[in-house]
């Protein structure tokens, strides 16, 4: 299912930046966290999902995982800094073709997107499928994502163009939470730490809400003033909430697998 970008080498570009800051550092630390415990929880699918953030200071570059990794291999140093041509600035491989023609366009057309994570994590890609809106505002962790949802209604099949990103790019809007119809999800935030939290906590959501419906009962949703009042409950504090959330999966992989920091 994945396919190879055959991008063009770092020696195509002139003035080749830094990239040996502390900050560019810390955030493959970040990423290479969220691929470990993305794997750990089974939100990634073989070698296909990707994760990407722009690089800090450099707006036209952004860090992906390489083509033919399992999350559960990537290490910060293993990961790719790309540009919005393909041409592979940093990192030993290249980026997977759709990893490339999703995240690029993202990136460039939403400037906002700081960070876009792409899965297709069984329980949100499930309600993906299903007729109607995703997400029924039925339970108290969906509501951490009301308003906040939009929904790419035109699967045309692999993204192996420019077109395609693109067009999700266009449907994404002012979201953060885009369902893929037929295909997956696409989380957007500022930071790596919030897209965390947003992935782990819309597949908790989906997954509650399967079960729900597997019961063949109606899902009964809770009355939209309560679920907006709710949702601003949630939001509040939610970049600090996010940051623990984040810590707390490194203190884990610090113990457990350290190896995600070399």
């Amino acid at each position: 299912m994945a396919h190879s970008l055959k991008s063009s080498t770092e020696a195509t570009r002139p003035n080749r930046p830094d990239l040996s800051t502390d900050a560019i550092r810390s955030i493959k630390e970040d990423l290479a966290a969220c691929f470990r415990m993305a794997a750990r929880n089974g939100f990634e699918e073989g070698i296909c999902n990707h994760f990407s953030a722009v690089v800090p200071g450099h707006d036209d570059l952004f860090i992906v995982n390489p083509y033919g990794y399992a999350f559960r291999e990537l290490t910060a140093s293993k990961l790719l800094v790309c540009d919005f041509n393909g041409t592979v600035i940093d990192g030993d491989g290249e980026p997977e073709a759709t990893a490339f023609y999703i995240h690029a366009e993202i990136h460039r057309r939403l400037p906002r997107a700081k960070v876009a994570f792409h899965t297709h994590m069984p329980y949100a890609t499930a309600l993906s499928m299903t007729e109607g809106a995703p997400l029924i505002w039925a339970g108290q962790t969906a509501l951490k994502f009301y308003g906040r949802t939009a929904v790419d209604q035109n699967y045309n099949g692999l993204a192996l163009d420019r077109r395609e990103g693109a067009r999700i790019a266009a449907a994404a809007g002012d979201a953060e939470i885009v369902f893929l119809k037929h295909h997956g999800v696409l989380v957007l935030a500022p930071t790596v730490a919030e897209a965390w939290d947003d992935l782990y906590y819309l597949e908790r959501a989906a997954e509650v809400q399967v079960l729900a419906m597997s019961t063949g009962r109606e899902v009964l949703p809770v009355d939209p003033e309560i679920a907006e009042a709710t949702y601003r409950q949630m939001r509040e504090g939610d970049p600090q909430s996010a940051r623990a959330h984040l810590a707390a999966i490194r203190r884990q992989l610090d113990a457990e697998e350290p190896q995600y920091r070399h």
